[in-house]
């Protein structure tokens, strides 16, 4: 969504094609790769009845010339019961425009609602939906070009299946736009589990806008590392598929951290 917000605000950005990542495929363990932080591409799991899972995260989108940071990036997720998530998520945002001074400002308030309507258990297939509406908050972040000037509403699917040893992770969706041009996302995350704490997967993750069509594609890779209950270290760091430039970022990443509450995120070792 963070992606898909900054093309809209600079419709310029474009790469003509896409392309699938798949990395980590094989292996004797079983992967755990998932979506949700520090990845864009989300996925059908939430956090279980009456449990929290805040992320909080430093996130650079660097151009030549420009940039936005989110510092920090806070994502709230609370499960509904077993199968539904609230989540709310908003930004302090650093937006640079070489030569001038950088600018900061709130980001947008992003509420959603995640259902996972269809899970055939571990080893199977899940579905959700996961509606997302985001509005500007009433401060002067638009009229200094923080962010966009319309809300937005993004509908995706999302599914996740285990394939032999893997697990793989897609997501796909609409973005309906006031006061500017609608809008698709596709992401693909793949991945392993290294050691009980380790996890590192790939992601693929394309965004775009359709009047006038345009296309920004990037690849990461990215890792969680337990460090103690309930806290788990998310990185990931990528870039553009086309050249870095002005309207194609160079570097994208998230440097952060999950809490998962109550303090029951993973067994002891």
């Amino acid at each position: 969504m963070k992606l898909l917000t900054i093309l809209v605000k600079h419709p310029g950005a474009g790469l003509r094609g896409m392309a699938v990542v798949i990395l980590f495929a094989v292996g004797s363990k079983i992967a755990l790769a998932q979506g949700g932080p520090p990845y864009y591409t989300n996925d059908p799991g939430t956090p279980g009845k009456n449990n929290w899972e805040i992320n909080l995260g430093y996130m650079p989108f660097l151009y030549n010339s420009q940039s936005t940071t989110h510092t920090p990036d806070v994502d709230i997720n609370f499960g509904w019961g077993d199968r539904i998530q609230l989540t709310y998520e908003d930004a302090w945002l650093r937006v640079l425009n070489q030569p001038t001074p950088a600018k900061y400002g709130l980001g947008q308030d992003q509420l959603g609602l995640k259902w996972r309507f269809y899970d055939s258990g571990e080893d199977g297939m899940a579905f959700s939906i996961f509606p997302q509406l985001s509005l500007n908050n009433p401060n002067d972040s638009v009229k200094r070009g923080i962010t966009p000037p319309g809300a937005s509403l993004i509908l995706p699917l999302e599914f996740t299946r285990k394939v032999g040893p893997v697990h793989v992770n897609a997501e796909g969706g609409y973005n309906l736009v006031h006061l500017g041009p609608d809008g698709w996302l596709a992401g693909l995350v793949v991945g392993r589990d290294f050691t009980k704490r380790l996890e590192l997967d790939s992601e693929f993750y394309g965004v775009g806008t359709f009047h006038p069509s345009n296309y920004q594609t990037t690849l990461e890779l990215g890792a969680r590392y337990k460090l103690h209950r309930p806290i788990i270290l998310l990185l990931m760091a990528g870039r553009s598929l086309a050249p870095g430039s002005n309207t194609q970022p160079h570097f994208v990443g998230y440097f952060g951290v999950q809490f998962l509450l109550p303090p029951k995120s993973y067994d002891k070792e």
